[in-house]
C-alpha cells in the first residue's frame, strides 16, 4: 500500500474520529458526577490513570518500522508541555467556575472555544475564514445557546464565575491551536502521554489548594475514575488530537459543539433530567451549524 493512499484513508477517518471523541468527551461530566471525590481530585486522576497506558502506547510506535518523532530539543519538551498547561488550565477554570456560577453558565462559556480559535487563526497565522464557515460557527454556538437556554441565567453576584467560564473557553482554544500545530510533527500518543504527564503534575496542587480528598475509598470510585481516563481522556481527546492532524483547528473547534448536544442526551438516558423542545432544537441547529461549517472549512 503506497504512502499516498495511507495518508489518505488516515485523512478520511479524521472526520469521523472528531465526531466519536466528542461524544466520548461528553462521557466526562457525567463520570464527574458520579465520582466519590471532588471535580478537581477527578481530573487529577483522570489524566494520572491515563499516563501509564499512554506512555505504553508510545512505546509501542517506537518499535515501528516508521517510527515517529520524539521529542529531543528543550523547545520540543516546552511545546508538549504546553499543550498540558492549556488543557490543565482549562479543566481548573472550569471546575472554579461551576463554583461561582451555575452548571449551565459555565458549561455554555466554556464551549465559546470556536470564537478564540477563529480570532487567534486570524491574528497571530493570517488564517482567512468564509462567510459559509463563519454562519455555521454562530449558528452552532447559538444552538448551544438554545440548548441550554432554559438553565442560563446571568446575574451580577455570578460575574467572576461567567468570567472564569470564558476564560476556560479562551484555554481551551489554547489547546486545540496548540495541539493542532504539534500534530503536524508528533505522534498522538507522544502528544497525549508528555501533556498528560504535565497536566497530573499542575492539578495535584490546585486539588489540594482546594481542600478536595483525593482518597477513594471503593472499587466503584476507582471504576468511575478508570472510565473517566480511558473513555474520555485517552479515548475522547486521543480522537481529537488524531483528528487535529488533518482537520483545520477552527472546524473541530465547532465540531465539538457536538459534545454538550450529546451530553444533553446522556443525562436525560442516566439521569431521567428531561429534554424538551428547546433542547431538541438546539441541537439539531448545532448539528447545522457544524454542517455549514464543514462546507465552509
Amino acid at each position: 500500500m503506497s504512502g499516498g493512499t495511507v495518508e489518505k484513508r488516515r485523512a478520511d477517518a479524521a472526520l469521523p474520529a472528531l465526531f466519536m471523541g466528542a461524544v466520548a468527551i461528553a462521557f466526562a461530566p457525567i463520570f464527574v458526577r458520579l465520582s466519590e471525590i471532588g471535580p478537581v481530585g477527578s481530573a487529577f486522576y483522570r489524566v494520572l490513570l491515563a499516563v501509564p497506558v499512554l506512555m505504553v502506547l508510545m512505546a509501542a510506535e517506537g518499535r515501528k518500522a516508521d517510527k515517529p518523532a520524539r521529542p529531543k530539543s528543550l523547545s520540543d519538551f516546552g511545546k508538549l508541555a504546553m499543550v498540558g498547561f492549556f488543557f490543565a488550565g482549562d479543566l481548573a477554570f472550569w471546575h472554579w467556575s461551576i463554583l461561582k456560577t451555575s452548571v449551565a453558565n459555565a458549561t455554555l462559556l466554556a464551549n465559546f472555544a470556536p470564537i478564540f480559535v477563529a480570532l487567534a487563526g486570524f491574528l497571530l497565522f493570517k488564517e482567512r475564514f468564509s462567510r459559509t464557515f463563519l454562519t455555521g460557527m454562530v449558528l452552532a454556538l447559538l444552538g448551544a445557546c438554545i440548548l441550554m437556554g432554559d438553565s442560563i441565567a446571568f446575574r451580577p453576584e455570578r460575574v467572576l464565575g461567567d468570567a472564569l467560564g470564558v476564560v476556560t473557553a479562551v484555554f481551551y482554544a489554547g489547546y486545540i491551536l496548540s495541539v493542532g500545530r504539534l500534530r503536524g510533527r508528533f505522534s498522538t500518543a507522544t502528544i497525549m502521554a508528555w501533556s498528560s504527564s504535565v497536566m497530573a503534575i499542575l492539578l495535584l496542587p490546585v486539588a489540594l489548594i482546594m481542600g478536595e480528598s483525593l482518597v477513594v475509598e471503593t472499587l466503584y470510585g476507582w471504576a468511575i475514575l478508570l472510565g473517566l481516563a480511558w473513555v474520555s481522556h485517552i479515548g475522547g481527546q486521543g480522537m481529537i488530537a488524531y483528528a487535529l492532524a488533518h482537520l483545520p483547528a477552527a472546524f473541530s473547534s465547532v465540531g465539538l459543539l457536538l459534545q454538550p448536544a450529546t451530553a444533553a442526551v446522556l443525562a436525560w438516558l442516566l439521569f431521567d433530567e428531561a429534554i424538551g423542545w428547546m433542547q431538541g432544537a438546539g441541537g439539531l441547529v448545532i448539528l447545522a451549524g457544524i454542517f455549514l461549517a464543514r462546507r465552509g472549512s
